[in-house]
């Protein structure tokens, strides 16, 4: 990936894990932002992930050390990954999730989004798609978010 682009993401199980191993293995620099205190593993799968990250990228939280998950807090860091981004990618989402509350946040700060369609009948895909359908630019590809950035 371009060096000029990086990777801001929650390290949650799923598309963040995938998002910053992702960014691990381009060489490509990535922010994850936490809703614990630092010295929190959370999901503890991604212990390794997060002491990696916190040695050779940024690990980012405002919560003290210590500070458990909680509920509140995710939506609660989802508006500082919407600051730091440029743009917000979604990948199949429902309608009621996480992601949906970043792009909110997102739009609030003026911010681009990105959403990758999916299947319309299991569900899984519904929030991708409102968003497509409420003017979200669609993605088919990495290069079309590329595209936006350095050629636009």
């Amino acid at each position: 990936m371009n060096q000029s682009f990086t990777i801001v993401s929650g390290l949650a199980k799923g598309i963040d894990t995938a998002s910053h191993l992702s960014a691990i293995k381009t060489k490509t620099p990535t922010i994850a932002v936490i809703g614990t205190g630092l010295d929190i593993f959370y999901p503890l799968e991604n212990r390794k992930i997060q002491e990696y990250l916190a040695k050779n990228q940024l690990v980012l939280s405002e919560y003290s050390l210590g500070e458990k998950p909680l509920k509140y807090h995710f939506p609660e860091r989802n508006r500082i990954i919407a600051g730091l981004s440029r743009g917000v990618v979604v990948v199949e989402e429902k309608l009621r999730s996480s992601s949906l509350i970043t792009c909110e946040r997102a739009l609030e700060e003026g911010r681009d989004i990105f959403a990758i369609p999916g299947n319309i009948a299991d569900g899984t895909s519904d929030g991708c798609n409102h968003l497509i359908q409420q003017g979200a630019k669609l993605v088919y590809q990495a290069q079309d978010i590329l595209e936006e950035y350095l050629y636009n």
